[in-house]
């Protein structure tokens, strides 16, 4: 299993509009078969238009077949009339020990 942070500052104003449309993609990955496990969303408490997008996959290979997908495309151009700047993501991955 992975987990990627996906980070994101959004415009100002479009706060609601942002957490519902993350509400929407979970619950389609959630029935989809990608290998997408979950995912949560955190806002930074002192500044509420910064977003931490908590997410769980099988692997690596769904996570990036994910991010090479027509649909991520799609969100990624909706996304950049409602965020400021580039969301950045990080990957980490469970160590069993």
């Amino acid at each position: 299993m992975i987990n990627v942070g996906l980070y994101y500052r959004v415009k100002e104003g479009h706060e609601k509009e942002f957490e519902e449309t993350f509400s929407k993609v979970v619950s389609i990955l959630k029935n989809s078969d990608i290998g997408f496990i979950d995912a949560k969303l955190y806002k930074r408490v002192d500044d509420p238009r910064e977003y931490l997008i908590y997410s769980e996959w099988k692997d690596l290979e769904s996570f990036k077949k994910f991010i090479l997908s027509r649909d991520y495309k799609e969100t990624t151009t909706y996304g950049k009339t409602i965020l400021e700047g580039r969301p950045y993501h990080k990957i980490f991955q469970e160590i069993n020990t």
